[in-house]
């Protein structure tokens, strides 16, 4: 019975993983533009989380503090999927996907320096060249500059706000983080749209038809129930072999943008070598950690 457990476990942890993949595709066959998308994509799934919480009745009760804290970094997963997307409107799925592969090495700059410990010089340097592979890249395609700024900054947010999110997994149910984090990151956006618009008045915030079904579908599928999937795999795997797993994700999305959004024609030679850079040195760090993990 505990082994059939622990594989049923694995089995849900790819499947979020796979599902996970294909948030970049979706947001290139999204039309919005990505602030837009970004509001849609929180409001619908913060209430479908909250609509979970009513009917379990778990509906959090944290002090003002508590919850402040918790929404300050629902403002940058929020910076995160705006640079995300944006990094896919303005280059590729392709493009923001490599970006985001290099998360795990700039955590390992940024946790030190947030929980005041010493750096692993040979984490750094992992970084310098999966930083290395990211310029290989921007040379190789000077239109795409501007995503692949965009991609790099978004990487950062999201090691910034996963280092923080680590800090208060143990302390909170993960569904109320959520819903705490997907709220106020809503609620900012909200206040910050009227202005985003007023600036860009060519922007509209209506969606189309097929504009909703991908909207539920990002939110509903990879959002909320990939996010429960997880939760469920995190009883019987560690997090350690969820955050090695992970590094597959952009794996998944590049292959469904190749396959379904004809971006196999953009990958020319110094794209292709830059990815690899970053996928070796990935795999490298990841072999390193497990390592490390094992001697301890």
């Amino acid at each position: 019975m505990e082994k059939t457990g622990l594989r049923t476990a694995y089995l849900k942890m790819h499947l979020a993983i796979f599902l996970w993949g294909f948030t970049g595709l979706l947001g290139k066959l999204i039309e919005l533009n990505q602030v837009v998308l970004v509001w849609y994509r929180m409001l619908i799934s913060s209430v479908a989380i909250l609509l979970i919480l009513l009917y379990y009745n778990k509906i959090p009760k944290l002090s003002f503090r508590e919850t402040s804290r918790i929404a300050l970094i629902g403002v940058i997963v929020m910076l995160h999927w705006v640079t995300f997307y944006g990094s896919i409107k303005l280059a590729s799925i392709s493009v923001a996907m490599i970006c985001l592969s290099s998360i795990a090495l700039f955590a390992s700059i940024i946790e030190p320096l947030v929980n005041k410990q010493k750096f692993d010089y040979i984490e750094i340097l992992f970084s310098a060249l999966a930083v290395t592979g990211i310029m290989t890249i921007y040379h190789s395609d000077v239109s795409a500059s501007k995503g692949i700024i965009l991609g790099i900054v978004s990487a950062l947010l999201s090691a910034v706000f996963s280092v923080f999110n680590k800090r208060i997994t143990s302390k909170y149910e993960s569904l109320t983080i959520s819903l705490i984090e997907l709220s106020s990151g809503f609620l900012f956006l909200s206040l910050v749209l009227p202005f985003f618009l007023a600036f860009n008045p060519e922007i509209s915030i209506h969606a189309s038809l097929s504009d909703w079904i991908y909207l539920l579908v990002l939110s509903l599928v990879c959002t909320v129930l990939t996010w429960i999937l997880s939760l469920q795999a995190l009883r019987k795997v560690s997090a350690f072999t969820m955050g090695l797993a992970l590094n597959l994700e952009p794996v998944y999305g590049i292959t469904l943008a190749i396959l379904f959004a004809g971006e196999g024609k953009l990958m020319n030679g110094g794209f292709v070598t830059g990815a690899i850079i970053i996928f070796v040195t990935v795999i490298l760090h990841t072999v390193y950690k497990f390592r490390l993990r094992s001697t301890k």
